[in-house]
């Protein structure tokens, strides 16, 4: 791994919370990294922050001159964020919204800001995944990545005698971006599974 330090101590802090588990592997983070700088993504979208660790690899992947929308509800949360992104002096490329993230992306489209974005990352409530994978097919460009989180689960998409909310919430978008003719995709192992959509100049 080629683990930024700051990234190091954030993912250590990040262990001490009781929800530690939301936190995504730093395997899955340099990948994310590594994705912004081959598609040369300038501005970005985070949906679900948590301690700041997701945007923090995208955002260091990011030129000076870049910009992250960051979307969350919880200011604890966040702040441990905000803290670790001035640290790692990121903080000028990330604007966090505390708000419902439907109400920030739909802000964005009435806006007008369509196609105006290279690569999002969807990571929040599960019941609110395919609200949030629409809103961002409008605001980023052709050719730029939708990245989403927890596909798998834990292996419950594929258990037919799990039918919570979320679970149905995630099987359902993944059948959905399965036959998405707007998109290509591929859904990786990595984590809790990453599905990677870019989407088509159609």
């Amino acid at each position: 791994m080629r683990e930024h330090p700051v990234l190091i101590e954030l993912r250590n802090v990040t262990r001490t919370y009781t929800q530690a588990e939301m936190q995504i592997s730093p395997e899955q983070g340099q990948l994310m990294a590594l994705l912004a700088r081959l598609i040369k993504a300038r501005r970005a979208i985070e949906v679900g922050v948590f301690t700041g660790y997701s945007a923090l690899s995208v955002a260091m992947a990011l030129p000076e001159t870049g910009e992250m929308i960051a979307c969350d509800i919880n200011k604890e949360y966040t702040d441990t964020a905000r803290a670790f992104w001035t640290q790692a002096g990121c903080s000028q490329k990330i604007k966090l919204y505390l708000a419902p993230a439907s109400e920030t992306l739909a802000k964005l489209i009435e806006q007008k800001q369509h196609n105006q974005f290279d690569m999002a990352f969807i990571d929040a409530d599960k019941t609110g995944y395919d609200t949030y994978y629409e809103q961002c097919l409008q605001l980023i460009r052709p050719g730029g990545l939708i990245l989403v989180d927890n596909v798998l689960w834990g292996g419950s998409v594929v258990d037919d005698d799990k039918n919570d909310p979320d679970t149905l919430a995630i099987k359902a978008l993944n059948q959905k971006i399965h036959k998405d003719n707007r998109v290509d995709m591929l859904l990786l192992p990595v984590g809790d599974g990453l599905t990677i959509v870019t989407k088509r100049d159609v």
